[in-house]
This record gives C-alpha cells, sequence and structure tokens, in this order.
C-alpha cells in the first residue's frame, strides 16, 4: 500500500505524527439528529485531503458505495462508520459537530463560525489547529495555530500546490522559504507560494500564535 493509500495528505509535516487521544465521542442522539451537513463536511474534508472516494473506501475499510450514500445524505452512518471515516480522515468524530451551536438557524453554519465551536485537532506534536472557515468547500480556509515551543514542521523544507499566508498573534515564528530565513514577530506578516520549499519551528520558550490562511484547503 502507497503513503497516499495509508495516510490523509496532511499540509504540515509536523501534523503528520497524528492526532492525540482527546477523548473523541460523540452524543448517539446528536448523530440521529443530524442532517446532510454532515455529509457534506466527510465528503469537504476527503477532497481537502487530496482523497478520492475509493482510497477513503480502502483505508476505512466501508464500501465506496456506503460511503457515497453518506456523503449524499442518502444514509447516516453509525458511530463505529464515522469513527472509521473520521480516523481515515485524520479527524475525531467529534470534530464534524463542534460548530454546532444549539436554537441557531443550522443555515448559519454555512457563514459563521461562533468562537467557542470551532473545529479544532490536538496533534501528538502539541501543535493546535482550530478551523475558523465555516467549512472547507471554499477555495481557501482559515486557521488559528498554536506552536508550543520548540515545535517545527521538522528539518526538511517542503512543497505543495497552492498559496498560503498569515500573521502573527503572539510570539515568534522562524519562516525559511527556499535559502531565506525570516524571524517573524507579533504582528508581522507573510505570503507565499506554497510550491517553494518551506519549514517552519517556534524556537521560543514561548508559545506562537498564528492565524493561518491556506489555498486549495487542505486542513
Amino acid at each position: 500500500m502507497s503513503e497516499k493509500q495509508s495516510l490523509p495528505r496532511i499540509l504540515r509535516p509536523s501534523n503528520s505524527k497524528g492526532i492525540a487521544d482527546a477523548g473523541d465521542w460523540v452524543d448517539a442522539n446528536k448523530l440521529a439528529k443530524t442532517d446532510r451537513s454532515l455529509g457534506l463536511d466527510i465528503r469537504d474534508l476527503r477532497k481537502a485531503r487530496g482523497m478520492t472516494l475509493s482510497e477513503l473506501s480502502k483505508i476505512s475499510e466501508l464500501s465506496q458505495g456506503y460511503l457515497s450514500q453518506v456523503e449524499r445524505g442518502i444514509s447516516v452512518p453509525s458511530i463505529k462508520a464515522l469513527h472509521s471515516i473520521s480516523r481515515a480522515l485524520g479527524v475525531t468524530i467529534s470534530w464534524f459537530f463542534q460548530n454546532q451551536v444549539t436554537g441557531e438557524d443550522p443555515a448559519m453554519r454555512a457563514w459563521v463560525v461562533r468562537s467557542g465551536n470551532r473545529r479544532k485537532l490536538t496533534f501528538n506534536t502539541g501543535i493546535v489547529d482550530e478551523l475558523l472557515s465555516p467549512n472547507l468547500s471554499r477555495q481557501i480556509e482559515m486557521l488559528k495555530c498554536t506552536f508550543p515551543p520548540g515545535t517545527s514542521s521538522g528539518d526538511v523544507p517542503y512543497t505543495h500546490q497552492g498559496e498560503e499566508a498569515g500573521i502573527i498573534l503572539s510570539g515568534k515564528l522562524n519562516l525559511w522559504i527556499e535559502d531565506t530565513h525570516i524571524v517573524l514577530e507579533e504582528g508581522d506578516s507573510f505570503a507565499f507560494a506554497s510550491s517553494k520549499s518551506h519549514r517552519y519551528a517556534n524556537l521560543e520558550d514561548v508559545e506562537t500564535v498564528v492565524i493561518w490562511t491556506i489555498t486549495p484547503p487542505s486542513y
């Protein structure tokens, strides 16, 4: 099995060690009451990962036909099936339910993310990604990335399709773009083509917080 088939596509190598165990759970009643948006979220995340339906089927060990029905909102996955799907896509089950506000018009989820309902992933490296975009169906995504001291994307630069930009909210971020080393401080911003080799690190003894925008979405 190739690397692409065995793992979902994760944009930042710093997150490749996987998600931390964060007590992944979901209320069965909440799952029973879900609407078509769950299937759309699964589809959008799969596409953001650069994964075909066939690849998701192989990794999750669920049939391609069944997954197609889930994505189209024809079938509601069981908790066991959703666990297989979420792990194959590199998220927790709860990720699909975080951007929900009780009593609010469900249509708002397409436009707004309330501060207390961000989709959040904590990785084994200690890095935390919060999705600020309402979903992954658009051409751009926005993240709040928190880097504990000593975290990085690794010593080897990487490239991918698209562009990215960001602003440092607090701390410092060391950014290498090709042969140029840049130290970004609070209030500094950046933008570059992702096809240029790059890597980053927080070399300070305090955490660094960055608002990061990426196109196309890959979360």
